[in-house]
């Protein structure tokens, strides 16, 4: 893949910056036009895939499915925003609520965590069962980066519906380390946030989720870390924070994948320590852009250069995603050209 350089916009030249821009500037909004299906995942609980189909979409064209992060569901800004570019390019999109998320709030007794790969696996199975002559690109982004490259490395050689190839984006592949490092320092910040988020959540939740009742909401978690060690690790079936971690991170089963895989991530990410990629055993399949800035999910660029618009990150994930399919190329560069 041809890769034109990250240049961030003169506003925004630290990761912090870029972290933060990204969370809070939606770009493109985009009118909710979604089928939804609900996706049974064995246990009593529910996920829910929110579907968007272009009109020129053909049963044996590519379909995506995205995972969102952390706090996130299908209408974070960066879900919506990357759905409707594939989407204007004739691509169908599924965006996964993960467990108690979303339009899934109350359809899930079990929390969502970064290790939940059993689930991206339902969904997969089911956009199978719904295009069963499409290819199918997995996009995780941050936590469902992990989640996406987790299933990757477990699938290994085996067919799994019509997976055929995963993107990640700021993955955190490594959960002990990015534990430690999103407590240090300014990094804190994102961890209270995090921790904030997903308090409120589980709180909101309690009257339909009867297990949290067990556990003790006081005083307030401090930090993501402190979070998963009193609430998700508990609630998950894991011995405590260390266990859950150790267990649901994607870095020991890299080596293992065989499908064609994008890691994208910034060296200046502030919730992303650069340092994982670098010690993680690649498979060949893997191709890794690390970019020197960025920040986490964000990649918001100086000027459009040659893509439509200056979401960096979105164009280098959606012209890998065209360019798995050689016959699709000239399609691709036509509408990609009308999108500008």
């Amino acid at each position: 893949m041809d890769v034109p350089p990250f240049i961030p916009h003169r506003l925004l030249p630290s990761g912090h910056l870029q972290t933060i821009a990204g969370a809070y500037i939606a770009g493109h909004s985009r009118p909710y036009r979604a089928t939804q299906h609900q996706v049974d995942l064995g246990d009593g609980d529910r996920i829910v895939l929110h579907d968007d189909r272009p009109d020129n979409w053909q049963p044996r064209d590519r379909v995506v499915l995205l995972l969102h992060g952390v706090s996130g569901c299908h209408g974070s800004a960066y879900m919506v925003r990357i759905a409707g570019k594939l989407n204007d390019l004739g691509i169908r999109t599924f965006r996964m609520d993960m467990r108690g998320c979303g339009a899934g709030a109350k359809l899930a007794q079990h929390p969502g965590h970064a290790g939940r790969s059993e689930d991206a696996s339902a969904a997969t199975q089911k956009i199978c069962q719904l295009c069963p002559e499409a290819p199918l690109t997995i996009m995780g982004f941050s936590m469902g980066g992990n989640i996406t490259l987790k299933l990757a490395g477990e699938v290994g050689n085996q067919p799994l519906g019509n997976l055929d190839s995963v993107i990640a984006v700021a993955p955190p592949i490594d959960l002990v380390v990015c534990g430690r490092n999103i407590d240090e320092g300014w990094n804190r910040i994102y961890s209270r946030n995090f921790s904030r988020r997903l308090f409120r959540f589980v709180h909101e939740r309690r009257e339909h989720m009867p297990r949290l009742a067990e556990l003790s909401l006081r005083p307030v978690p401090t930090g993501i870390v402190d979070f998963d060690n009193r609430i998700t690790a508990p609630l998950s079936g894991f011995r405590d924070v260390t266990d859950y971690y150790t267990q649901s991170s994607a870095l020991p089963r890299m080596n293992n994948i065989t499908l064609p895989t994008l890691i994208l991530a910034a060296k200046d990410d502030p919730v992303i320590p650069v340092e994982i990629f670098h010690r993680a055993d690649l498979s060949p399949s893997t191709q890794l852009l690390l970019t020197e800035q960025g920040g986490h999910v964000a990649h918001i660029a100086r000027s459009r250069g040659t893509d439509p618009d200056r979401w960096w990150m979105d164009w280098r994930v959606i012209t890998w995603v065209c360019q798995l399919d050689a016959a699709r190329s000239s399609r691709w560069q036509s509408r990609r050209n009308l999108i500008g």
